[in-house]
């Protein structure tokens, strides 16, 4: 293995997981380990009880997002979720659709073809995603989350390009998700500004991937049951030691999928998001008490991607 690993070196890749332990010394460009993201905010009410709850419970929000997708939402609500984010210095980061489920073609209803994920089918879905993707940028949003690695690609080849604001956050979603250091090092320099990565791994695996890149990592805190269900509150001193800067997410145990959400699944949004800020705090309340020098990023950083309206 011993060659192997030295040309690994030599991509600045490393060749075994941390097991150390090894601390980082990577940090958000404000000097912060961690920030708090709040996702499956569905719309502009659930938004606005998230907000609530958040006072209520004493959670400092740096981001929310959401997963049923930028069409699913009017003009309108995207327009005042990006107001509201505004107002309160959040970044607001929206799904990016259509994507292969809502196609028409069956490989996605099997078992094998599952493995498609949420990427997007033929060239003029490609072309419907930038639609979505320019829409939002439109009404101010200027951060989107995107399933399919081509997608990031073309959207930042478009910012570099002036197609699209320059500091528009490409927010890789965790159904495509950076397993190894490898992986991680191809979607950073593709562009991807935040990085998610499977539920599972271990310290040492998210210390070795972070031995790759320098971008954020996005990490599940409590997962949704269909990404497994893991609840890993007491981890997180551990994990700010080897991965920050880190996003902490709070996915809930136990909870109906709601995807795609509407009108119709609107008080169990505004449920479900009120009860991830509960989560936080709890969360927050044994990082205080087991890592109480760790640094929070300040609200309102210059590289969140707060919506301009």
């Amino acid at each position: 293995m011993k060659k192997t690993k030295q040309f690994l070196g030599k991509l600045n890749l490393p060749g075994a997981d941390n097991h150390a332990l090894k601390p980082t010394t990577h940090r958000f460009p404000d000097g912060g380990l961690y920030r708090i993201e709040i996702p499956s905010v569905e719309g502009p009410r659930v938004f606005r009880e998230v907000l609530e709850a958040a006072e209520e419970y004493r959670v400092p929000i740096h981001r929310v997002s959401q997963g049923s997708g930028i069409m699913l939402l009017t003009r309108k609500e995207i327009a005042e979720m990006a107001r509201i984010g505004a107002e309160n210095r959040i970044e607001v980061c929206l799904f990016v659709g259509p994507r292969a489920p809502f196609e028409t073609g069956a490989q996605t209803l099997t078992v094998a073809g599952k493995v498609i994920g949420w990427q997007h089918r033929g060239a003029d879905q490609l072309v419907y995603a930038i639609e979505d993707v320019r829409r939002a940028c439109d009404l101010g949003i200027r951060s989107v989350l995107p399933a399919d690695l081509g997608l990031i690609w073309v959207l930042n080849q478009m910012k570099q390009k002036g197609a699209l604001p320059k500091n528009l956050v490409l927010k890789s979603s965790v159904t495509l998700p950076a397993a190894n250091p490898a992986t991680a090092k191809v979607f950073e320099s593709v562009g991807v500004s935040t990085l998610n990565i499977p539920t599972d791994l271990s310290p040492a695996q998210i210390g070795g991937l972070r031995q790759a890149v320098r971008i954020p990592i996005d990490m599940y805190i409590e997962v949704p049951d269909n990404f497994g269900g893991f609840v890993r509150y007491y981890e997180m001193p551990q994990l700010l030691q080897v991965a920050a800067p880190l996003y902490f997410k709070f996915g809930l145990r136990n909870a109906p999928d709601i995807y795609p959400s509407g009108l119709h699944l609107e008080v169990t949004a505004t449920s479900l998001g009120r009860e991830r800020v509960r989560r936080a705090r709890i969360a927050l309340d044994l990082l205080e008490q087991y890592a109480p020098r760790a640094k929070m990023s300040p609200l309102g950083s210059k590289d969140l991607g707060i919506p301009e309206v």
